[in-house]
């Protein structure tokens, strides 16, 4: 028997925590500073910016959390108080039940993920995630280093004008940061976003001697869309749960609501052959409110507004302050 293959987005789909936004509030007015980067991020990755990834947000973080002394086990610790998604371990155990090979791929740094993993009963070899090693680039820092990245930081808090905000970020990460002992910051923290969950992905699916259009993949964000769309336009099933304007697009199936159990009606789905768009284009009649289904396939952009809109109500009653981000 073949064995049916899921990957699920971390953040979002299975916890509502925003676990680097949380860490990097560690610091006085981080919050601040991470909300900046976060858009700063979107900027980058919807212009195409060369070797920039979604989510690269978290190597855009790891000066900051390096010169405050922020260290792995805060990660960790703030990791710890994290929810699971209403559903989710159900749902996983009911899939793993069923004999589904479930992945997680996740932008998340590797303390947060392997923890919720673990609390999923995913294992570490069934995870993509990023890696960081704090203490090993904190060496390297010198006094020199340190003040040019509290120099920037200055800068974030105290200027009004985003736009020349944004032209110092550039500045910063693609010309001064590179003169310090860091170097390049996207070397040295290769987050797992945007084409890189698409080379995960892909990395999977040959594993099963599968292609994309073999797979189920479930994502929420700007990290997701690339690998929402390639899986769509392979022909297999890309779910989008809590969407936000930046992932809905890419999708053929959008699920949202306060739990993610209904998830399961469209695996079952496609374990028996049966056409989970047509499941969806039914059910989209009989789940209106919580849960919500919509099937994408020929939406035009009216319909997508309404499933954005939609979306954005549940994903601000799921992920709280987590929801603003992109």
């Amino acid at each position: 028997m073949t064995m049916n293959v899921i990957c699920f987005d971390l953040e979002g789909p299975l916890s509502p925590q925003d676990n680097a936004y949380e860490v990097t509030s560690l610091i006085d007015n981080g919050d601040a500073i991470f909300e900046t980067l976060s858009r700063y991020d979107d900027v980058l990755a919807l212009a195409g910016r060369e070797n920039y990834e979604p989510g690269d947000t978290l190597a855009l973080i790891v000066p900051f959390l390096l010169v405050h002394g922020i260290r792995e086990e805060d990660i960790t610790e703030i990791s710890s108080r994290a929810r699971i998604v209403s559903g989710a371990n159900d749902l996983i155990a009911r899939l793993m039940a069923d004999d589904w090979d479930v992945h997680i791929i996740s932008t998340s740094y590797e303390q947060h993920a392997y923890q919720i993993g673990a609390a999923l009963g995913v294992s570490r070899d069934h995870i993509s995630c990023t890696r960081l090693d704090l203490e090993g680039l904190r060496g390297r820092l010198t006094d020199d280093d340190i003040a040019c990245i509290r120099g920037i930081e200055d800068e974030i808090l105290s200027t009004e004008d985003e736009e020349a905000v944004f032209r110092r970020l550039d500045d910063f990460y693609f010309g001064e940061l590179k003169e310090t002992a860091l170097g390049d910051i996207f070397s040295l923290v290769r987050v797992v976003g945007g084409a890189r969950k698409v080379q995960a992905m892909e990395e999977i699916a040959a594993s099963h001697g599968m292609t994309p259009g073999d797979v189920v993949v479930v994502g929420d964000s700007i990290t997701d869309f690339a690998m929402l769309g390639r899986v769509r336009d392979a022909g297999g099933i890309a779910i989008v749960f809590n969407g936000n304007e930046y992932a809905a697009p890419y999708a053929n199936i959008a699920l949202c609501g306060t739990d993610i159990g209904l998830l399961w009606e469209f695996a079952l789905a496609c374990a028996r052959g049966d056409d989970a768009i047509e499941l969806a284009r039914r059910m989209e009649q009989e789940y209106r409110n919580d849960p919500r289904v919509d099937c994408l396939v020929g939406a035009d952009a009216g319909k997508i507004a309404d499933v954005v809109e939609a979306h954005k109500r549940f994903r601000k009653l799921v992920r709280g302050e987590a929801a603003k981000l992109g």
